[in-house]
């Protein structure tokens, strides 16, 4: 894997199809504006093995998933379902809107942003944002 790793990114890059990594370039990548700037955030999980080390264990523990795991953030244009952007791994300890606050993501103009409970009172400068609301009929 870590032999092609650098080939299929090559690739994606030569393609123009590689999410873009660095969050300042967000507002100008060509894969954010197309279409229209309408975005989805949301924050994603993956398990990795348990460390030995109990303070690693602690940093790594994801008391929602009741496992170790890695955090990445991403964001996708809604209307090619293409990923914009890609945010650097972090401890699957921390919350999605921390990891977003800390990212600094500069936005298109005008764009929207759909985004989840988990990012509740993330409201980036310029940006309407959009959380969905519980439906009362489906509480009960």
């Amino acid at each position: 894997m870590h032999h092609l790793l650098p080939v299929l990114q090559r690739a994606f890059a030569a393609l123009g199809m590689a999410p873009e990594r660095d969050a300042s370039r967000v507002a100008t990548s060509p894969m954010a504006l197309e279409g229209a700037p309408d975005l989805a955030i949301d924050g994603t999980e993956r398990r990795r093995q348990r460390p030995t080390d109990a303070a690693q264990h602690q940093e790594q523990y994801s008391g929602k998933k009741k496992t170790q795991t890695d955090k990445n953030i991403l964001l996708v244009n809604e209307h090619t379902d293409k990923v914009v952007y890609l945010g650097p791994t972090v401890a699957g300890k921390k919350h999605d809107k921390k990891a977003a606050d800390e990212g600094q993501i500069a936005y298109p103009t005008n764009a929207t942003l759909d985004k989840d409970t988990g990012f509740q009172g993330y409201e980036p400068a310029g940006v309407l944002t959009q959380q969905p609301k519980q439906n009362r009929k489906a509480r009960r």
